[in-house]
């Protein structure tokens, strides 16, 4: 598989960044194998970002062999590598209409899948749930993604959210950067193992409306009316992500 020269500083920083993500997904064992995906859109006018390559375990991903599509799929520059057709119409419909999702992480995790296959949905038991209390989308399954006519209703379906669960499928985050696309994917897996460890444990006790709202709020930088906020905390987790990927991984930036 030949590696695609980047263009500019600004792609080969996010083929950096996006590498750390696959490779903490990797570490975190939030994996299913090669058939999950994360893109990132490049900057500039031509609307194209970076996915992995298909065939790939995530712990094998490195900046170098990202590939480069375009909207309708093309891969772009010299290498042989092919995509997973269900990222490209899952990913491209999203960076297509939202372009403050820079970066779409989309993962398969049990607890994630079994969220995602009940009748409630995600539920605020804990407050790392309450991150995504009215803030998370729902799309109902359709099969594999296959086919172009679903893009229009998933991107009807995350609205203006940054989180969306697929219905008997899995979960899906975006963020403005790679680290703020992994930091929810991270938390909103969290809340779904909480959901199925509580769940488990027998009835479950829900917090008032009116609290889980504001803790929502909180945790999502919105004007909560507290004395005090916390404007540093994900960028300091993200820094922390990226010295565990480079103890870890050092071989991501290859």
């Amino acid at each position: 598989m030949a590696a695609y020269t980047s263009r500019t500083p600004d792609e080969a920083q996010l083929r950096c960044e996006l590498a750390a993500v696959y490779r903490l997904v990797a570490h975190y064992k939030m994996t299913d194998l090669i058939f999950t995906h994360i893109s990132v859109r490049i900057p500039g006018p031509d609307d194209h970002f970076l996915i992995n390559p298909y065939g790939l375990l995530f712990e094998e991903i490195t900046a170098s062999n990202l590939v480069r599509i375009d909207l309708d799929g093309n891969v772009v520059g010299e290498t042989d590598a092919v995509v997973n057709p269900a990222g490209f119409v899952i990913h491209s419909a999203i960076h297509r209409e939202r372009h403050d999702a820079q970066c779409i992480l989309h993962t398969h995790t049990l607890a994630g899948c079994a969220v995602a296959a009940s009748e409630t949905g995600l539920l605020p038991l804990n407050q790392i749930s309450m991150e995504f209390h009215n803030r998370v989308g729902y799309h109902d399954y359709e099969g594999v993604a296959l086919n172009l006519d679903e893009q229009k209703r998933i991107v009807d379906d995350i609205g203006d959210h940054n989180s969306l669960i697929l219905r008997n499928h899995g979960l899906l985050t975006v963020g403005e950067t790679p680290g703020r696309a992994f930091l929810r994917m991270f938390y909103l897996n969290k809340a779904c193992e909480i959901q199925v460890a509580a769940t488990r444990a027998g009835a479950v006790r829900l917090p008032e409306e009116r609290i889980a709202e504001h803790t929502a709020q909180q945790l999502n930088g919105e004007d909560a009316g507290d004395d005090y906020t916390d404007d540093v905390g994900l960028d300091l987790a993200w820094q922390a992500m990226l010295r565990l990927v480079e103890r870890v991984a050092p071989d991501y930036k290859d």
